[in-house]
């Protein structure tokens, strides 16, 4: 078994990116080489996939590691795995937050949600603003959508979901705040290449706008923050939010 040490040496200069498996999560730490899961995704390995002793199975708690493992023991609460090999992965995005509001249709607003993780985002933050119908958090629901977005694009890293009541609680000294407006004249593309190497090391609050836009009072509390414009046509909330995890993945 190698250390994390060393294969952290191996795999972030090379990243293995592995496709054709089944990932499955658990929060428990692995403890002596061996990792445990219950629950649903205990259910989902011995009565839905129907995995038995010796068979391989690949594991992440969500912190930047897949474990490759073996089934050691199949309890009545628990799977008891043995490690086998480890996969570090960088979370390329781990600065850049999108801030995102609320949407009157529940399924796009998780449609956006999903693609975003499957993208590589990791830090979300739901706000609600004067336009937007439906308020209030679901945090436990937005959680579960996106750990199943995680496992279905075998990403390593748990995408961290919180909630504020209003814009304001936006501000924050320590990131720098990015707003998408159509008739900005800065573009997404040409903001991403100027502070191309901020992005790496400063935090960075991707603000977009609810269904019914800004209310320009809420763009004043915001205070000094950069607008930019997205494409040429106004978008769709949840298509806005989209495109920008896409371009971001892309570096485009």
């Amino acid at each position: 078994m190698r250390s994390t040490r060393e294969v952290q040496e191996n795999f972030l200069l090379d990243q293995v990116y592995l496709s054709n498996i089944e990932l499955y999560y658990t929060a428990i730490p692995a403890n002596n080489n061996l990792i445990r899961i219950d629950g649903e995704e205990q259910h989902h390995i011995t009565d839905v996939m129907r995995h038995t002793e010796n068979d391989i199975i690949y594991v992440t708690h969500g912190t930047g590691i897949i474990y490759k493992s073996t089934i050691t023991a199949i309890n009545k609460n628990e799977i008891i795995c043995e490690i086998v090999e480890e996969y570090v992965y960088e979370n390329k995005f781990q600065n850049v937050y999108f801030c995102i509001p609320r949407l009157k249709a529940s399924d796009r607003f998780e449609f956006a949600l999903e693609k975003c993780v499957e993208l590589g985002i990791t830090n979300f933050i739901v706000f609600d603003s004067m336009r937007t119908v439906a308020k209030g958090e679901k945090i436990d629901r937005w959680q579960k959508v996106s750990l199943s977005a995680m496992k279905q694009s075998l990403r390593a890293w748990l995408p961290k979901i919180s909630y504020v009541k209003n814009m304001s609680h936006l501000i924050n000294n320590n990131a720098y705040l990015v707003l998408f407006e159509q008739n900005a004249e800065i573009s997404f593309t040409y903001f991403l290449k100027t502070n191309k190497e901020l992005l790496v090391t400063d935090n960075f609050y991707f603000i977009f706008g609810p269904e019914g836009g800004f209310d320009d009072k809420e763009i004043k509390e915001l205070g000094n923050c950069e607008i930019v414009n997205l494409t040429g046509n106004r978008l769709r909330s949840e298509t806005a939010i989209m495109a920008a995890a896409s371009i971001l993945s892309t570096g485009r």
